[in-house]
Order: structure tokens, then sequence, then C-alpha cells
């Protein structure tokens, strides 16, 4: 049931979620710190104000909230007495990963306990035969695939952050990646997790087996925000590596081009391993950083990749080849060897890191998905709000998905500019809901997208989500406040009587 699609008003992001909220009863931070360093040890516990600081938010910096304790187990049992620690004394807390996600997911909204989970770090097992798996939530997502390396195995999800984000963070968001257009996302290579559940039990749902009865509860929690539990060990699916690759660069010089060839690949049958626009400006950052020989000129370049069975890779690469010229494409580069091929990945995958490169301080980053034949509107769309806001956009995205990252440079330092990209960001995900799409592919909700939540559906949906966070999250203590809006849309669970459904 979704909600009407009528065009809604402008939207104006509101900031002050985590600010708003009643922090943690300051009596109770002496007694929180010295139980948290009676289950992992002082050297396990930041509590100074500078410490804090470094995980006050995560790449949406613009949101910020200190936790009171930053912990860091290194095991299950650990994370199971923190939470009933956290229970006793009515201490809201959350898992934090790496701080690599964008939309505000690991703010610590009203304080309390920040468990880092990155010192849960072991792949515990690699099972080729069977084709998964083991790891700790800590486990950053390009160890598991430098580690099956030697086995020709990967593990598919490759966020643009794979060398720094974690497994357990992935599942949270529902990562994906430029190489899940052919592979899925993260939800598709998930097949259980083990998780502590909100009053310290801990549950396993999934396993090694493919298929397990009953319902899917593994697929509800990818993708929940930490807001059902702390996962801390996940089983994975992990993919044997293709026989060929052929990797193809189209230089355009228009968007409209790029995007429509983007559209005409996929209608003609062929599913590429990737498709990833990187738009002029990025391609200056980027060239500016790593000296690739990028076409400066050019209006936007795309990578294409395909890969499988080494016959007939060729030939599907030959049509994409000719789709790209037939739609205007002035040049397509051949990467000719795996170093040419691993160095155009390298700048599609360290793109966000040379921003600095454009002289802006602050940047933000949104998430909106379109239909992929709205590609073009949606990229003209954005291109006129960055007039109208005064705000330097660039893009570089999942254009396979349709999945757009507009990256709006600022300072946040002037509130006047960060009224002003709330607002210009605000009008790039409204128009991304209008044309049919959503406001997140792969960041999350979080704190930033709240307001959204009724846009995209019927009180009715939300209703019915309120009530399965619920059933894992009854008093709301874990990462409360993410993804489901509270404040006039919707009523928390611990407010409804008995028998009630959730008032929206």
């Amino acid at each position: 049931m979704s909600a009407p699609t009528t065009a809604p008003a402008p939207l104006s992001i509101q900031l002050g979620h985590a600010h708003d909220l009643p922090r943690t009863d300051e009596a109770k931070v002496p007694q929180l710190i010295e139980r948290m360093k009676a289950i992992v040890g002082a050297d396990g516990v930041l509590t100074h104000r500078a410490e804090l600081a470094v995980y006050e938010c995560d790449g949406f910096t613009v949101e910020k909230n200190k936790p009171d304790v930053v912990v860091f187990p290194t095991t299950t049992e650990q994370v199971v007495r923190i939470v009933k620690a956290c229970n006793e004394l009515d201490v809201p807390f959350m898992a934090r990963g790496a701080g690599t996600s964008l939309a505000g997911g690991c703010v610590p909204v009203g304080g309390g306990v920040m468990l880092a989970l990155a010192r849960m770090k072991r792949i515990l097992e690699v099972n080729v035969r069977d084709r998964y798996a083991v790891v700790e939530a800590g486990v950053v997502n390009v160890w598991l695939t430098n580690q099956l390396k030697s086995h020709g195995y990967h593990y598919a999800p490759d966020p643009s952050s794979q060398g720094a984000c974690t497994i357990g963070g992935n599942v949270a968001t529902n990562s994906g990646g430029p190489h899940t257009l052919k592979y899925g996302v993260t939800v598709n290579h998930v097949i259980g997790v083990e998780m502590v559940l909100p009053d310290g039990s801990v549950v396993v749902t999934g396993g090694p087996c493919d298929d397990a009865p009953g319902y899917d509860l593994t697929g509800v929690i990818v993708g929940s925000e930490g807001t059902f539990g702390i996962v801390t060990k996940t089983w994975v699916r992990i993919t044997r590596n293709p026989e060929a690759y052929r990797t193809l660069l189209g230089v355009f010089s228009s968007i409209d081009d790029a995007t429509n060839t983007i559209s005409d690949i996929i209608g003609a049958g062929i599913v590429p391993a990737a498709l990833e626009l990187l738009d002029q400006t990025i391609l200056g950052a980027v060239e500016a950083a790593f000296k690739f020989g990028f076409p400066l000129d050019a209006a936007a370049v795309l990578i294409m990749e395909v890969d499988g069975l080494a016959a007939g890779i060729q030939e599907e690469a030959d049509r994409i080849e000719a789709i790209a010229t037939k739609n205007g494409a002035r040049e397509v580069r051949k990467a000719n060897s795996e170093a040419e091929r691993l160095a155009l990945w390298k700048a599609r995958k360290q793109a966000f890191g040379t921003i600095g490169r454009l002289g802006y301080p602050s940047y933000c980053t949104q998430d909106g998905v379109v239909p992929r034949t709205k590609l073009p509107e949606i990229m003209r769309f954005i291109q006129g709000v960055s007039k109208q806001y005064g705000i330097a956009i660039a893009n570089v995205f999942h254009a396979g998905d349709g999945n757009i990252h507009p990256i709006l440079m600022f300072d946040e330092r002037d509130p006047d500019q960060v009224k002003r990209v709330l607002e210009a960001s605000g009008a790039i995900l409204t128009e991304c809901i209008n044309l049919g799409g959503s406001v997140t592919g792969e960041h999350g909700i979080g704190v930033e997208k709240l307001d959204f939540m009724p846009r995209l559906f019927a009180p009715e949906d939300l209703s019915f989500m309120v009530r399965l966070r619920t059933a894992f999250n009854p008093a709301n203590r874990c990462s409360p406040n993410k993804m489901l809006p509270t404040a006039g849309a919707c009523s928390e669970p611990t407010q409804l009587k008995p028998g009630r459904r959730a008032a929206v």
C-alpha cells in the first residue's frame, strides 16, 4: 500500500532530531561508565569529551550528538552484558561499525551507550565447498574478498567505502555497490545472522543452508538500521570469480547521452556487472588526484563492465560499445589489462575521497532512486537545483540501478549554506518520489530522511512498521528515533495501549 502520488509541497528538512530528545540522566553516567569498564576493561571504554567527539556523527556531518560512553566489545557475550546493563539503567544504546554511513544512522540520538564493534573483526570460517563464510560484525568488507582471492571467490556486495566499511554496517543499511546491478545487494548475500536482541537475549536466524523453513527473519533484519538489535555475526554467501571481464569507458558530451545509453543497454537485454556514471565536476577532482588521463571536457563518463564466461563475453562488450556509440559517445575506451581495469575502479571507488580537491570543506551526499528511464530528467532537475540554491553539486552514481548520489558541497560553518543544502537535498529527494522512485537505495533513512517516510508510505504501512519494530524492540531503547518518524507522525510503541494499533 503506497502513499498517494500527488506532488507534495516543497520540503524543508528539519534538524534537531538528536538534540531535541532528553539525554541520559547525568547522575547515571558514572555508574554506567563503571559497569562498562567491568565488562570490557578500562582500555575498551572511551569517556573523554574529545574522544567522544569522534563518534558524534557518521558521514552525514550536519547532524551530530555525542554518546555518553563508547564501548568496544570483543565477543557476543560482552555485547549481551552491555545491553543488559543499559536496560537495568534505562539508558539507550546503539551499535556502530566504521561510521561510513551517510544518513545519520550512527548518530547516538539521546546519548547513551555506543557499542563500537570494530574489535569484533574475525573471519571465523570460510567454506568454499558450500560457498559461505562466517564473519564477525566488525570485519571490513574488503578483508573478506582479499582472503577469498586465493580460492577464486569474492564477496559480491562492494560499496564504494569497501576498504573501510564493515559487514555489520552493510547488514544494517542493506548496502549496495557498483557490482550489485548484476549480483544483488547485501540482503541477497546474507544467509544468516546472530543478533543480540534489545532485551539481551541472543537469536540466530538462517544459517549455512539456503531457504530455511519458516519466515525470512534474516531478510527482515537486513536493512533495519540497527533498530531490531545488534548483529554480532553473519553468514554470507560467497561468489566464484568470473572467468573473464570486459571493462569499457564511454566518454559523452552530454549527461543525457550517457543516461540514455544506460536505458538502452538494459533494454537490449544485457545485464552488465556494473554501470557507473561520473560527471564533469567529479572527473576534475579524480583527475587532479590520480592523473588517470580522463577527458576533462567531457560532460560525463560511463564505466561499463560485463563479466562471465570467456565464451561470448567479447560479443556482449561489442554490443555495449555499439549502443554507446549510437547514443553519441564520442569515444569508447577499453581496459586492455587487469591493471587498467583496476585503475578505472580505483577512480570510481575513491571518487568521494577526492572531493577535497574541489575546495569545499563539507559535503552532503544524497541517495535517491528513480526508474532508469527517468535518469535524464532527474539529472536535469539536479542541475536546476544547483543553480536555484547556489550550491555546487557533483554526481557519481550507480547508474544501472537508477541510484543517484548527488554530492552537495558547502561549508557547514555557514548556517546559510547549511540551510540551502538541506533545502536543495529536500527538493532532489522530493523529485525522486515524484518520478516514481525512493529517497534511498542503500544509505538508509537514519535521522536525515525521517520526514520523508510519510511521503513514501501510507499511514497503514507506517503503523505496521512500528508494530514490527515493537516486536523486536518493545521499549525502543535500541537505536531509538531512527528510520520511523515519531514526533507528530508515528506514536511510539511505549505510548500504545495493549491491543491497539500504532496511531499515525
